[in-house]
């Protein structure tokens, strides 16, 4: 095959996958627009394409995460009991320090730990957050399909290919694809991960023993709270 010709097929390739691509983000806007009712499309394979692609953004990739700042008696100590509470609740540790700890555990054990490492000493702030991602998650996911036919077309072509010049055009555009397919794929066992297991984020403060006055100045101040404060 003549390097013209070839480009040509290029050509016709990228401009098939530009259509594949819009065709299918129409199609999940219709979806979206629907509000999970069937479309009356006059294709019955856009209609079966739009059922199971409703069906999959039902299941929401939601990313929970906790921060939590608890006073202690011994950091280390605190921390091997973070290490023991992560492996309890089906997890592992992300990252241990003096003062700040990372772990995650199993997503449907999320609240438990949490309850866990409150136990370890006096909280002094909590905050929980859950990141929908659902919308990113099925975006990668039908950029990873389009990338996959565009391959599956380049090596179509590549055996077509005559001479090394078309052959090196083709395996360029190959290596492309294969490096966003990888991306892509990472992004998404990386979204499964952090949706299968939830982040503990914990700020360790080491808890201050007053001196003998200040226990006779916490004696004095419970002595006559109630002279100020009434409940």
């Amino acid at each position: 095959m003549k390097p013209l010709k070839l480009i040509l097929l290029i050509f016709i390739v990228s401009g098939q996958l530009v259509g594949c691509s819009t065709s299918r983000q129409y199609s999940k806007t219709e979806i979206h627009k629907a509000g999970g009712k069937q479309i009356n499309n006059t294709s019955q394979s856009k209609n079966i394409r739009a059922e199971k692609s409703d069906k999959e953004k039902t299941e929401r990739k939601i990313l929970y995460t906790a921060y939590l700042t608890i006073a202690v008696e011994e950091p280390d100590s605190a921390n091997q009991m973070i290490e023991e509470i992560a492996n309890k609740y089906g997890g592992y540790v992300n990252e241990i320090g003096t003062h700040r700890s990372v772990i995650r555990v199993k997503s449907n054990n999320f609240d438990p730990a949490i309850s866990d490492i409150e136990k370890l000493g006096k909280v002094r702030s909590k905050r929980k957050t859950g990141k929908d991602v659902t919308d990113k998650y099925y975006d990668y996911k039908i950029r990873l399909e389009n990338a996959r036919e565009a391959r599956n077309r380049y090596l179509e072509l590549l055996k077509e290919a005559e001479d090394v010049e078309a052959v090196l055009k083709v395996e360029k555009e190959l290596e492309r694809l294969n490096e966003k397919i990888d991306r892509l794929k990472g992004k998404m066992n990386r979204i499964n991960h952090l949706d299968k297991f939830s982040t503990i984020n914990i700020n360790l403060k080491k808890r201050k023993k007053p001196g003998i006055l200040g226990y006779i100045g916490i004696g004095i101040y419970h002595s006559v709270k109630w002279l100020f404060v009434r409940n």
